[in-house]
């Protein structure tokens, strides 16, 4: 089986990388630089679960190689038109999509352009990043996907076979017949997390030290949770403890990417994660405050990177 991969950052980088490491017949579809560094140094990886350099293979158009069984999207969502546009060469009548982008907007693009039919479940957990010299640093204990039929149907052949080689490859997760529910699972927590982080500027442990860090946190998983069981994808109580877990840990150095996005002063996913939700909250009539100011506030660091920064203060 054929898989392309486009992205090797945390996620793509991340999880090629040990797939290509179990055997699988992993290539990578990359811009340049990046695609040249690749090349030239191997896909480094840097991880609690073991540092590799790897010789993996590397292309820059997706129609080198292909078509692909499975092609996995690891771009950020504010990236999802080029990836589309980078991707359709590659995209043949028996290719599966498998997107592990943030949140779900991505998924109606997706099946606008290539037909819901190719277009699987799938997410990542992991926490990660480029470090200075490109290579992929994994910093959290756990590194996991979930993928799946979002339709409801038989699983088909290549997610199987996808499904075999991540537990080769020593991968958690991995095929899930419940994915559209993993998914908002995923979302809430998130959105959660990267609205207070964002909100607040600090880790998880940072936000906990506040007087009323812990209520407000809670207050937005409460907010997400509403809308999730708005559109019938409620996490239950038990999903809520378990998430709840990772969000009111004291001291904890967990923390969305977003706000290392934005305190680099990059793109961030700001529309397609707190964004979203918010809309779908309003949509609902559901009252949502703490999503309200978060999103403010990635809107107007939006509008402050879009002209370049700061005005100079008046005098």
């Amino acid at each position: 089986m054929k898989i392309l991969i486009l992205g090797a950052g945390a996620v793509g980088g991340y999880f090629g990388g040990r797939l290509h490491q179990a055997g699988a017949d992993v290539t990578f579809l990359l811009r340049e630089p990046r695609a040249t560094k690749v090349k030239a140094e191997g896909l480094v990886i840097k991880s609690p679960k073991g540092d590799a350099v790897l010789p993996v293979k590397v292309v820059t158009k997706g129609s080198e190689g292909g078509p692909y069984d499975i092609v996995i999207l690891a771009s950020k969502a504010y990236d999802l038109d080029s990836a589309i546009e980078a991707i359709a060469p590659a995209v043949g009548e028996h290719t599966t999509i498998v997107p592990m982008l943030n949140g779900l907007a991505h998924l109606d693009v997706l099946d606008n352009k290539f037909g819901a039919d190719k277009v699987a479940g799938g997410l990542a957990r992991i926490g990660g990043m480029l470090g200075p010299n490109g290579e992929v640093l994994h910093t959290s204990p756990f590194a996991g996907v979930s993928f799946g039929e979002r339709s409801g149907k038989p699983v088909r052949a290549s997610l199987g076979e996808l499904d075999a080689l991540c537990k080769k490859a020593g991968i958690e997760g991995g095929l899930n017949d419940k994915i559209n529910q993993d998914l908002w699972d995923k979302w809430i927590m998130l959105t959660s997390l990267a609205s207070m982080c964002c909100t607040l500027r600090g880790t998880t442990g940072d936000i906990l030290s506040a007087d009323d860090g812990e209520a407000l946190m809670l207050e937005t998983v409460d907010e997400c949770r509403r809308v999730a069981r708005a559109e019938g994808f409620d996490p239950g109580d038990k999903g809520i403890e378990n998430l709840k877990v990772y969000l009111t840990k004291r001291g904890s150095a967990f923390a969305a990417s977003m706000l290392g996005d934005l305190e680099k002063g990059g793109a961030i996913e700001g529309r397609h994660v707190i964004g979203d939700m918010l809309s779908r909250a309003r949509k609902h009539g559901i009252a949502a405050p703490n999503l309200r100011m978060a999103y403010a506030v990635v809107q107007a660091y939006e509008a402050r990177r879009a002209r370049g920064g700061l005005s100079k203060p008046t005098k």
